[in-house]
């Protein structure tokens, strides 16, 4: 699994600490310093089944500067937003785990986190099957 991190972030932080709780196995990327490219972030939108408007920090001072609270959110828009979080990584929201079968969560809670352990996704598979 890979975690997309900001090492500054509270968030983050938690995260990284719960996974290691759990003897995860995960690789971190550092997305400020290896900026995910448009296409990752389109890939991880589709896997998130979000828009890239619902991912982005609209509280960074580079948000407000491209005033990005007016821009259009239509899919039409959708691929200026991707080029802006792929151009200005601090916008996007963070952690966000990708797990080694394609699940991927955007990691900010305890919950969301779990949710892509093994352990946890067949206990949810166990589950739904009952």
């Amino acid at each position: 699994m890979e975690i997309w991190i900001n090492p500054a972030c509270s968030k983050c932080r938690s995260a990284l600490s719960l996974l290691d709780a759990e003897d995860a196995q995960y690789t971190v990327r550092h997305y400020l310093e290896e900026p995910p490219t448009a296409d990752e972030l389109d890939a991880v939108l589709r896997r998130l089944a979000l828009e890239p408007w619902d991912i982005t920090r609209l509280g960074e001072p580079i948000a407000a500067e491209l005033a990005l609270a007016t821009w259009p959110r239509e899919a039409a828009d959708r691929p200026r937003w991707i080029e802006t979080l792929a151009a200005h990584p601090a916008l996007i929201q963070r952690p966000i785990i990708t797990a080694d079968d394609g699940t991927t969560v955007l990691g900010r809670s305890p919950e969301s986190v779990r949710s892509v352990l093994p352990e946890h996704r067949d206990t949810l598979s166990t589950a739904a099957e009952q």
